[in-house]
């Protein structure tokens, strides 16, 4: 079985920028990274996100706020930083706390400063096929993992598991858009295994540790494993046993090192995009 390593995509994705970005004049495309409280898993993603954009040459400024922030003061702020003409791109980290209305503010963003696609407006592009619309990067990572490494999408069947608005929903829309045949799936599915081992491609994006194992799996399908858990002993793991599928698959993604580190390269893509489109 051949590893689908996320660093080599990253790469790849560095250079996509670069070229983006070979006229652009003056200081380097900003991010704002908005964070309310001090979760770990929030915070961890935010120096990763850091460093990336650090690593393309790229600008990042966390706006971190207090977990009790008022809603209507965290609108003011929010409002703020959306109207910066220096801030070409934001990141929202969710979830935010319950005193904040979370949809309203997915409404108040700019949809051009909106890289992660948590807007309405670039949901619906999503979901339209519109090429200018932001798609969350994570679903885009999938899809920037499979062309790097040469894999045929068009007229493949691809089975998704886990029906997020983050990950599996617009990951579908990105897969038919490439010509794939789509099947999403979900915890709930009725015989899930049989359903899976259809998928030529398995995108696995359930959010419970080694939830697939060989059986889900057919032979010689390629695994993607989006997904990012913490099991008994402590330890990084994904949505698929890994262990378990190598007699099966053909190639697979590995947890950590995979479609996690090219997120934030897409991030770091969308950026890029979002400046250059500012300037026309």
């Amino acid at each position: 079985m051949e590893i689908l390593k996320g660093a080599a995509v990253t790469a790849a994705i560095k250079e996509q920028v670069q070229e983006l970005l070979k006229d652009f004049q003056g200081q380097p495309p900003k991010l704002a990274i908005v964070r309310v409280g001090e979760r770990p898993d929030d915070l961890s993603y935010e120096r990763g996100a850091v460093k990336r954009m650090e690593g393309f040459g790229l600008r990042a400024q966390s706006y971190a706020f207090p977990e009790d922030i008022g809603g209507e003061e965290f609108k003011r702020e929010f409002a703020a930083i959306n109207e910066d003409p220096d801030v070409a791109g934001i990141l929202l980290l969710k979830p935010l706390p319950a005193q904040i209305p979370e949809k309203e503010i997915q409404s108040m963003i700019n949809p051009a400063k909106d890289l992660d696609g948590i807007s309405p407006v670039n949901m619906a592009k999503v979901f339209a096929g519109e090429a200018d619309g932001f798609a969350p990067c994570t679903a885009e990572a999938v899809i920037e993992v499979l062309k790097a490494y040469g894999i045929p999408i068009s007229g493949k069947r691809a089975v998704i598991v886990g029906r997020s608005l983050v990950v599996g929903r617009p990951l579908a829309m990105l897969l038919l858009k490439e010509n794939a045949t789509v099947t999403l799936c979900h915890t709930r599915t009725k015989n899930l295994e049989e359903e899976c081992r259809r998928g030529e491609i398995l995108v696995a994006a359930a959010g419970r540790a080694r939830m697939l194992g060989g059986a889900h799996v057919g032979e010689g399908a390629v695994v993607i494993d989006v997904g990012i858990n913490v099991d008994a002993d402590g330890k990084l793991c994904g949505d698929v046993d890994f262990d378990a599928i190598q007699e099966k698959a053909s190639m697979a993604t590995p947890v950590p090192g995979g479609v996690g580190a090219v997120t934030t390269a897409v991030l770091a893509k969308h950026l890029a995009l979002a400046a250059v489109r500012g300037r026309r």
